[in-house]
């Protein structure tokens, strides 16, 4: 963990200006920059950077957050190294937990040697003719080997005693460029292969994935798991494809390299692909995080199918109802770089468009499997899709699929729904009546929110007793009065407070008033709006438990119980300038 205090003086010490300069031009338009939005497509500026509340927000897509948030969101990588390049680039040392730290010395070296292993592959390509003619065949430019740092592993036991002098340093074998055999004896683990260099979201090389060039297995040979690659968290080619996933807000997912830079190559640019296994928990995971729309593309043979399968199981879990998940199966037994070099680029975009939503895909293979055209059949249907409607995370989605899955089977919704063993999205965690409210603008508690934003540090006058929590507002008061009561709340920008309710329910709500907040108010104006905005939150709730009073007084004591209630409320609208009335403590 990184101590709340260090991002306080980080975000003290960076200007969100001077962060989002280093990837998007910024225009000044009075107190505020804008520009183009870096998240989506748009032809009119609607992103706008604010200097005095040191918080980005886009006006068009929603995208928001402190200078930690936009490196996050624009360079793809999580929190820790997002704080580690800004307090670099302040000169600040991050002061991590002693593990951490240990972790890190350790990768450091290792980071150093893939990083000379990949220009050494680089050198020798140049220097291979069977190499660069196996690229040329597949149709790869210079240009796009460039990019991607395509290499070459020449055809011998010890090559890289070339780039490393010290051959028998134990850390080459812990990186996983060289094997010692039982025998003891050392040699490369990469021969006579064209090298794909895998990098992490900060473009540190990871791994390697090297290809045969001819015949020969296996086909693809990866590199091991080391303390720097877990093949089953990585994506091949997503550091050189985030800019076109922002652009498409769509990401394709195929089976090998090559597939990555052929279709790079013909155009098709929004393009990752998995490690040589069938896509894991944390692949699908970080796919939703890059973009909204996910399709996956595999060959249309058992393998390919197999890979189908999978990938909508592991979706499931981590789908939300704003989130598409697409499979799509290539025509015929191409895959999509022989396909796309055959075809040509409109051609498989075409492709990619019709690509199967996951809940059809999901629901034509259980079909196929169960065969619902005999009572077993039907039987065997709703046996099938209970683990994969259990698994379901998009409840509004899990409803669509049930009830297709209930009209083939020939039952009720709600007998699927018991035997699969789901709750009834009306009495779910999601049911409308359960959810907090909606942010209603003209209430107290909003305008008590907005003022707050402004001066955190008067949320705790406010009578939280009277503030309905219930509310998402009102919970949001609670929560902003609470961090100040515990000290917890850092002093500073916008960008601060933002970050201090990162992850929180409150985020959103927050930076959507904070997005139409003025730069300068007058202080003095604003006190006597939030007064007068306390005093009307007890008139309220005053005025309620008068009501409540006289609707539970006896209708012969009903006159009487008014008159005693209106006297109490005569004398609680008399209230000073804290809110309190003479008398009261």
């Amino acid at each position: 963990m990184i101590p709340e205090s260090f991002i306080q003086e980080l975000l003290a010490r960076v200007d969100i200006v001077d962060v989002v300069e280093r990837y998007v031009p910024l225009k000044k338009t009075g107190a505020n920059f804008s520009a183009c939005c870096p998240f989506h497509s748009e032809k009119t500026p609607s992103f706008t950077v604010s200097p005095a509340k040191q918080f980005y927000h886009c006006f068009g897509c929603g995208a928001h957050g402190s200078a930690i948030g936009f490196l996050m969101q624009h360079a793809g990588v999580g929190f820790i190294e997002a704080v580690e390049d800004l307090a670099a680039s302040v000169g600040l040392q991050v002061p991590h937990e002693e593990r951490n730290a240990e972790i890190r010395a350790k990768k450091a070296p290792l980071t150093e040697l893939m990083g000379r292993a990949m220009a050494f592959y680089r050198e020798q390509l140049k220097a291979s003719p069977k190499a660069v003619d196996y690229l040329k065949k597949r149709g790869l430019t210079g240009e796009i080997a460039a990019k991607f740092a395509l290499g070459y592993a020449p055809d011998g036991w010890q090559g890289l005693q070339q780039a490393f002098p010290d051959y028998d340093d134990p850390a080459l074998v812990e990186c996983g460029l060289v094997i010692v055999n039982e025998q003891g004896r050392r040699y490369d683990r990469f021969r006579d292969r064209v090298m794909f260099p895998i990098q992490d979201q900060r473009g540190n090389v990871i791994g390697f994935g090297g290809r045969v060039i001819g015949e020969g297995e296996p086909k693809y040979l990866n590199s091991p798991e080391t303390p720097l690659f877990e093949k089953g968290r990585e994506l091949y080619g997503l550091p050189q494809a985030r800019k076109a996933i922002q652009e498409e807000d769509t990401i394709l997912v195929v089976e090998g390299y090559m597939d990555v830079v052929g279709l790079v190559q013909a155009g098709v640019e929004n393009v990752v692909a998995t490690l040589g296994t069938a896509a894991t928990d944390a692949n699908v995971q970080k796919l939703l995080k890059q973009a909204s729309r996910v399709v996956f593309c595999f060959d249309r043979d058992s393998a390919g199918d197999r890979a189908a399968w999978r990938a909508m199981e592991v979706s499931l879990a981590h789908l939300a109802d704003n989130k598409v998940v697409e499979i799509l199966q290539m025509p015929g037994n191409q895959d999509p770089d022989e396909y796309i070099r055959e075809h040509g680029r409109e051609a498989f975009v075409q492709q990619t468009r019709n690509a199967t939503r996951l809940s059809e895909f999901l629901l034509r293979e259980l079909v196929k499997q169960t065969n619902p055209n005999t009572a077993e059949g039907r039987a065997a249907l709703v046996h099938a899709a209970k683990p994969l409607l259990q698994k379901m995370s998009a409840p509004i989605l899990r409803v669509q699929v049930t009830k297709e899955i209930a009209h083939r089977a020939q039952v009720s919704q709600a007998e699927v729904e018991a035997q699969c063993g789901l709750q009834p999205l009306a009495r779910s965690r999601y049911a409308p009546a359960q959810m907090k409210q909606r942010p209603v603008p003209s209430s107290i508690e909003y305008k008590l929110l907005q003022i707050v934003l402004h001066k955190p540090e008067w949320a705790g006058r406010l009578p939280l007793e009277l503030i309905d929590r219930e509310r998402v507002e009102g919970d949001a008061l609670h929560a902003i009065a609470n961090a100040i009561e515990h000290g917890e709340l850092p002093a500073g920008g916008f960008g601060m407070l933002l970050e201090f309710f990162r992850a929180t329910p409150h985020e959103a709500l927050i930076a959507a008033i904070a997005a139409n907040m003025t730069e300068e108010v007058d202080l003095a104006a604003l006190e006597g709006v939030f007064n007068d905005s306390i005093v009307r939150l007890r008139h309220t709730a005053i005025t309620a438990e008068i009501e409540q009073l006289t609707a539970r007084a006896p209708g012969t004591e009903s006159g009487r119980a008014a008159t005693a209630c209106g006297t109490a409320g005569e004398e609680a609208s008399v209230v000073g300038p804290d809110g309190r009335r003479p008398g009261v403590i």
